[in-house]
């Protein structure tokens, strides 16, 4: 049977922090991630939201700079915040893997790649679907029907991907600064070419923005969020988030994009709206 190893644990709002590792069957190598567990976990199952973090990021960059606890905490959510990518002396072996950092390959992109050499480790997508959340519902008292899903940057792409490619498996939905049509910016055609290949009609797979256009239904009548800083460096060039409006729009899908000046990408504008995405799930996760 497939084990966490605790890492380490903290006293958080009368709850619990907590760092684990695990050898990951889909990756092939070991992973890390990181859980937040509200005081009412102590009495039984709670909702949770999965959080995936952007490029540069790690397991203990949402739990430390993004001051979500104490909200989830109030609202009865559990967080759950994994590693982007693969790690290790084998992982950073490959050309412009973690180690270097190359902004669009190393960094996992939530995809599971088909091109060596990724193909045999970064396989984030069954990563997550497969493999971490079963597990989690197995071990720690969350309910594991009752999920949201969120992120920032290139974990924004990777929530919105995601719960777009697997109908039903996320009850909520929001982003910041999401990479919205990665098949239209620098860091997505980077990224797809060295995980994907050349062939682009792979990586329509992967967009978030072509994935909404081919849904047959709004996925999510109850509305998506997305919160976005007009003073960041990125919009113009590689985030298009107007180009998910439009999809949006064109088959009745609520999303509410909301643009805020002189917010720029990093954890300060995360922190900013924090508590309204917290808010957003809660709403969602909570009923019954």
């Amino acid at each position: 049977m497939p084990t966490l190893n605790l890492q380490s644990t903290h006293a958080c709002f009368g709850g619990e922090q907590r760092f684990y590792q695990h050898a990951s069957a889909e990756i092939g190598l070991p992973m890390k991630f990181s859980v937040f567990l509200p005081p009412q976990a102590q009495q039984g199952p709670v909702p949770a939201v999965l959080y995936l973090a952007g490029l540069t990021c790690n397991e203990e960059t949402f739990m430390v700079k993004a001051g979500a606890q104490r909200l989830a905490a109030e609202l009865g959510l559990a967080l759950i915040a994994p590693d982007t990518s693969p790690r290790g002396p084998e992982a950073e072996s490959l050309p412009g893997s973690t180690a270097s950092w190359d902004f669009g390959i190393g960094a996992g992109f939530y995809l599971d790649a088909t091109q060596p050499p990724w193909r045999t480790h970064w396989r984030m997508e069954s990563y997550l679907l497969r493999e971490l959340l079963p597990l989690l519902a197995q071990h720690l008292p969350l309910e594991g029907e009752r999920i949201g899903i969120f992120g920032h940057s290139m974990g924004g792409h990777g929530a919105l991907t995601l719960a777009l490619r697997h109908p039903g498996r996320f009850k909520t939905l929001s982003a910041f600064a999401p990479i919205c049509a990665p098949t239209q910016c620098p860091w997505g055609e980077k990224a797809f070419t060295g995980y994907l290949g050349p062939d682009r009609t792979a990586w329509q797979e992967h967009d978030a923005t072509v994935l909404m256009q081919n849904q047959p239904i709004a996925p999510y009548p109850a509305g998506i969020l997305i919160d976005q800083g007009l003073a960041d460096k990125f919009l113009a060039e590689q985030l298009h988030p107007h180009l998910l409006e439009a999809a949006c729009q064109a088959i009745g899908q609520p999303l509410t994009v909301r643009r805020h000046t002189g917010y720029d990408h990093g954890y300060y504008f995360v922190q900013t709206f924090m508590a309204d995405h917290l808010r957003h799930h809660a709403q969602g996760l909570l009923q019954r």
